[in-house]
């Protein structure tokens, strides 16, 4: 049986949630995305250092607001990690 738990299935009484849900799971990866990029821009000495301050305070403000939405909305941050089928998890598992 195929575990059902990560994939998206719209129902008309959690159209709202099942929206948020798929809103943040784009927004987490894309964060994920420019987190990656800001490391290797850090580790290769292409930023500043007041770049590398804003990048990190804005990751973190994301981080953070993410969180809040995914608890307003009583989501776990693994129910953002869509099952692809074959492909596996859309985001990495840490």
């Amino acid at each position: 049986m195929t575990e059902r738990r990560n994939r998206l299935d719209l129902e008309p009484d959690t159209v709202e949630r099942d929206l948020v849900k798929l809103v943040l799971t784009v927004v987490e990866l894309l964060r994920q995305l420019m987190e990656r990029q800001a490391l290797r821009r850090f580790d290769t000495g292409d930023l500043s250092e007041e770049q590398e301050e804003r990048i990190g305070l804005t990751l973190m403000l994301l981080d953070d607001r993410m969180t809040e939405l995914r608890e307003r909305y009583g989501l776990r941050p693994e129910d953002l990690n869509l099952d692809l089928g074959p492909l596996g998890p859309l985001l990495p598992r840490d």
